[in-house]
């Protein structure tokens, strides 16, 4: 089947005078060899690997997405054949289609489809549609991942959803059927029902409106505005990056804002922790973009570790501690932090982490991210209606600027969706300031300068809250930080080891790993790439340990993982570019060094914070409820699982915490939910078991992880039910290296690591 350039010849000067060729069927002399199907497709004329389709109505595409093995124009809603049509000729006056025989593999002969609009195939030249026939036998790297063998891709589609995540072109339709898209010509071609049912006889199922949720289709990202490795120049890739850190506003520095106040810090504790915050999440950043998955995705402190900390705070033994109770939590907290961060790290490097992705799907990771906001429901507007005259306009300002404001666009940008929470904020900061300098807040016979004062004044214990958490001028952490301060590791003390908190910690790091698996896949899909390799995978997962363990040196109260929120603002941005995130970390390193503004960050009010996470714990509820995207919704297997999961999520932490009646004469209402650990029904010898028990079992996202985690690895259901994640194989490395390029370590690191496998060097 090599020869034949006679006959090849011969072939096409029959098409030249407009003879429609008799086209010999592909019958493979054994198995499905790829390089036959090539030599058959050269010899007989009909090679393209140019695409079009439904998709491409609204305008080609560049060349690099094609190599970059996007498959951009494929329309799975139709049931394309193998159109292994001619290069472009300009006498080109018919189109014969061939279509292989997906179970045969024979050829089957359509016949004439169309004849092209005279001028057609200039116009598709012109938009970058088409490709001459020289170009197209020329170019064997493109050719080589789509003419495979179809065996191999039949046991590939049943093993990977329905859908091809080797293949470096990526041109496989939604129902798992690999097929070559299309004419060198742009044609209009009317959907075809086949006589048969391909997809029964092979195993498959077909997704919603025929799309694969693991490639393209309905939820594809539309092109980045700075791609991943773009260089604009300096100037506009820092403006990227503050943008990028400023639409994460809420997310890195409103912890502080909580944990602070709660382990009896003082304002300036409060102003300390943000600059240590800033720095941690500069520091963690820079190292996951060089030696992590590579994806451009901000660490920092994740609301993952916020309320086992507020457990670990509010724990019968601090709730009367009076002196140093400050350094006395954070330390414990820093321990338990960095076992925990160990382990994960060890997760990652040894390898187990590929293991342990076989079991994590879709399913278990949406309501696992979702209880992760639905932790804060009680104290979040709780605390936020503390002073309902700051709270609501400003959970109202980011609804408008999300939702109804959102589209409009100035200088080409939309400013009210990607600043939608600094603008804000600033504008009800301001509001705030006025209210408290014309004396909105001012009561008779009470203190405006120390409001906690208050409490002690019979006339003023009711005023005391609304002055403490409405007044601008309440924090006095502008007087008392200094212009210039570098966080230090250990600046709070030696941490402190104690077994009952390191369970929780182990624990809650399988839940933050959980968390970045999620976070990691969708990026990979809204920049369009394809997926990291488990080895990828478990070396992100490895280096947020690391990153971890800093955070735990330094004392920021939480481990550093990858902010959920930072995927909604790459789809606000549409800036996914690793060299604007690394710029933008070395401006949050800056920014730490000038205490001043921790300071300004530490001085916004209670209230004005907790109703601007508010909207931040909802949109992380979102987006983990986003991931089922990639499963089959309408599924009773998996509407059941979820709804069981976040059901039991709240409810069984609602059992725990009503076994500490007596709290609510000490701590307030939005923190009692916390404080099961050191009275819950679980009693046994060992009172460190006890605690930790209690503690993990009052936290929602842990029930909610273990509950979904058991039941979507029992309860039977196909791998297009269950939306099991696609990951790309190491092998792709070897065959097409460029394909997982992005992922790649620098090169001086690779050698360093080159014997390690499962860090996917």
């Amino acid at each position: 089947m090599e020869g034949g350039s006679n006959s090849e010849m011969k072939g096409r000067m029959e098409r030249q005078k407009g003879v429609n060729p008799k086209i010999e069927p592909f019958v493979p002399k054994k198995g499905y060899d790829p390089r036959e199907l090539k030599s058959w497709a050269k010899r007989t004329g009909f090679v393209s690997t140019t695409f079009s389709g439904e998709t491409e109505r609204g305008g080609g595409h560049s060349r690099r997405d094609f190599d970059n093995g996007r498959d951009l124009n494929v329309s799975s809603n139709e049931n394309v054949g193998f159109d292994l049509e001619r290069g472009v000729d300009k006498t080109e006056t018919v189109s014969p289609k061939i279509e292989l025989d997906p179970i045969l593999g024979r050829a089957r002969n359509r016949g004439v489809e169309i004849e092209p609009i005279s001028g057609s195939t200039d116009q598709g030249l012109r938009n970058g549609r088409g490709r001459g026939r020289g170009e197209n036998l020329g170019r064997r790297t493109e050719m080589e991942p789509i003419l495979r063998g179809h065996n191999e891709e039949r046991k590939d589609a049943r093993n990977e959803n329905g859908n091809d995540g080797n293949s470096a072109n990526g041109a496989v339709n939604g129902s798992g059927n690999g097929h070559i898209a299309q004419a060198a010509t742009p044609v209009t071609e009317v959907p075809r029902k086949d006589d048969g049912n391909v997809d029964e006889e092979v195993g498959m199922g077909v997704y919603p409106d025929g799309e694969d949720p693991s490639y393209g289709g309905w939820h594809q990202s539309p092109r980045m505005k700075c791609g991943l490795r773009e260089n604009p120049g300096v100037v506009p890739l820092m403006f990227y990056g503050l943008q990028h850190y400023l639409s994460l506003a809420g997310s890195l520095i409103f912890i502080p804002l909580i944990t602070v106040p709660t382990m009896g810090g003082s304002d300036k504790d409060t102003a300390d922790v943000v600059s240590t915050m800033l720095l941690v999440s500069g520091l963690t950043t820079i190292l996951h973009s060089y030696f992590g998955t590579r994806l451009p995705l901000v660490q920092g402190s994740s609301f993952v570790y916020l309320a086992p900390a507020l457990v670990i705070m509010n724990s019968e033994e601090y709730r009367n501690l009076a002196d140093h109770k400050f350094r006395y939590i954070m330390r414990e907290l820093q321990g338990a932090i960095i076992v925990g961060s160990i382990f994960q790290s060890f997760l990652g490097y040894s390898g187990l982490m590929a293991l342990f992705l076989r079991l994590v799907n879709p399913v278990v990771v949406a309501p696992t991210v979702a209880a992760v906001g639905l932790a804060f429901f009680s104290y979040g507007f709780p605390q936020a209606g503390s002073c309902v005259e700051i709270s609501l306009p400003q959970i109202l300002l980011i609804l408008i600027f999300t939702l109804y404001l959102g589209g409009i666009s100035i200088f080409g940008y939309r400013v009210f969706r990607i600043y939608a929470v600094p603008v804000s904020v600033m504008i009800i900061w301001a509001y705030a300031f006025f209210l408290t300098a014309g004396g909105a807040y001012n009561f008779k016979g009470c203190n405006p300068d120390i409001p906690n004062s208050n409490i002690l004044i019979d006339a003023c214990q009711k005023h005391a809250d609304t002055m403490r958490h409405c007044r601008t001028d309440v924090s006095n952490a502008m007087r008392t930080a200094a212009w210039v301060r570098i966080p230090y590791p250990l600046q709070w003390g030696i941490p402190t080891f104690r077994l009952r908190t390191s369970i929780i910690m182990v624990i809650v790091s399988l839940v933050a790993s959980i968390d970045s698996i999620g976070n990691y896949h969708s990026a990979a899909i809204r920049i369009n790439l394809k997926p990291p390799t488990p080895g990828i995978v478990s070396r992100g997962i490895g280096l947020e340990g690391f990153c971890s363990v800093l955070a735990g040196l330094w004392g920021t109260g939480t481990g550093a993982t990858t902010l959920t929120e930072n995927l909604h603002t790459i789809n606000a941005t549409k800036v996914a570019n690793r060299r604007a995130v690394q710029l933008g970390a070395a401006l949050l390193i800056l920014f730490s060094f000038v205490g001043k503004i921790g300071a300004i960050l530490a001085s916004i009010p209670q209230a004005l914070a907790a109703a601007v996470l508010c909207f931040t714990w909802a949109l992380i509820v979102a987006l983990g409820l986003s991931t089922l995207q990639y499963t089959q919704n309408a599924s009773s297997r998996n509407i059941i699982i979820v709804g069981v999961s976040l059901f039991f999520g709240l409810s069984v932490p609602a059992y725990f915490q009503q076994y500490a009646p007596e709290t609510g004469l000490i701590l307030p209402g939005y923190l009692i939910p916390y404080a099961a650990a050191s009275n819950g029904p679980v009693h046994t010898g060992n009172a460190q078991f006890n605690f930790a028990m209690n503690a993990l079992l009052s936290l929602n996202m842990v029930v909610t992880l273990l509950v979904a985690f058991v039941l979507d690895n029992t309860v039977p259901g196909s791998r297009q039910e269950r939306g099991v994640y696609v990951w790309s194989k190491a092998e792709d490395i070897m065959t097409d290296p460029s394909s997982l390029l992005d992922y790649s370590l620098p090169s001086r690191v690779a050698r360093c690591f080159h014997w390690a496998k499962c860090v996917g060097t």
